[in-house]
């Protein structure tokens, strides 16, 4: 059975990964200093032992991005997904402003509440960014990072902060578009027949959750994530950072300026691959993964 708290859509999910996936999404109540009342917090948990790895999805993404890495990792160490605020199936309040630092105040909520000892934190996109965020603000928390195509390096869109009436509806009505969604799916792969309908599915159940164009325009004119370049030799944690050399979400010269930054740190490219490694070649990243778990 699928969690009541999902949209209906989801019966429509083909991929066993997929309906596996979402069949084990959790809620759970997360205080914070956000608000009076806990946040109800969509998440997933899988294996036990080890030491917890801590996955954190990208823009305008859920968990479900996780379907083909985390059952993969969980044998092996306790593996944890969750929506960070503002996004997935995490519960939003039009009287919370959705930015950088509100996200790394609920997911510092969700590890001390759930978690409470150092994860291995993995990072994909823009959850690159709020890893290396949340690495900075809570080392206590972070064994260990590992960044997959991550955003962080350049700085944000800043004119989102200049976004107003009527045109921030219309920016989220158009980033809902089905066509829209298919073309941003199929410039992530490198293979476009991973584009498929079930990742469409996938990538869109979110969507139809209460407030998710409120949220998405509160983040937007926060400004988003802007570029950790200055401060990345902060970082004393051993970091991974894995990069599709087909990337063309980000391009390929931000892996190398993150290799240069980060003291601690190793670059392996994944050839045949595009922004989406945990997706489009989910056992070589995992084996990575493992690997570096290992050797730390």
């Amino acid at each position: 059975m699928f969690p009541s708290f999902l949209p209906a859509t989801v019966q429509k999910l083909t991929e066993s990964t997929s309906i596996n996936l979402a069949k084990q999404i959790e809620h759970q109540p997360i205080s914070t200093p956000l608000r009076k009342q806990p946040i109800v917090t969509s998440y997933v948990h899988q294996g036990q032992g080890g030491t917890p790895i801590l996955l954190l999805h990208g823009f305008d993404s859920s968990v479900l991005e996780f379907r083909r890495l985390l059952p993969r990792l969980a044998p092996q160490n306790e593996t944890w997904a969750v929506d960070l605020l503002g996004f997935g199936f995490t519960e939003r309040d039009v009287n919370v402003q959705i930015s950088p630092r509100a996200i790394g105040t609920h997911l510092y909520g969700f590890w001390r509440s759930l978690i409470q000892q150092p994860v291995i934190l993995v990072g994909t996109s823009m959850g690159g960014a709020a890893a290396i965020n949340f690495t900075l603000n809570h080392p206590e928390a972070v064994q260990s990072l590992v960044l997959i195509g991550s955003a962080g390096m350049s700085a944000g869109p800043i004119f989102g902060k200049f976004i107003f009436p009527p045109f921030d509806s219309l920016a989220a009505e158009f980033l809902r578009n089905p066509k829209v969604r298919q073309g941003i799916s199929e410039t992530a792969y490198f293979d476009k027949t991973f584009a498929s309908r079930d990742a469409q599915i996938c990538a869109a159940l979110h969507l139809e959750m209460p407030l998710w164009n409120r949220a998405l325009i509160s983040f937007t004119k926060s400004g988003g994530y802007g570029s950790f370049r200055k401060i990345l030799s902060k970082i004393q944690q051993q970091t991974l950072i894995l990069w599709g050399e087909n990337d063309r979400i980000l391009g390929t010269a931000d892996a190398q300026k993150f290799k240069q930054a980060i003291v601690n740190s190793q670059l392996i490219w994944i050839k045949n691959c595009g922004h989406v490694p945990h997706l489009e070649q989910p056992q070589l990243t995992t084996q990575y993964i493992l690997n570096f778990i290992q050797s730390n």
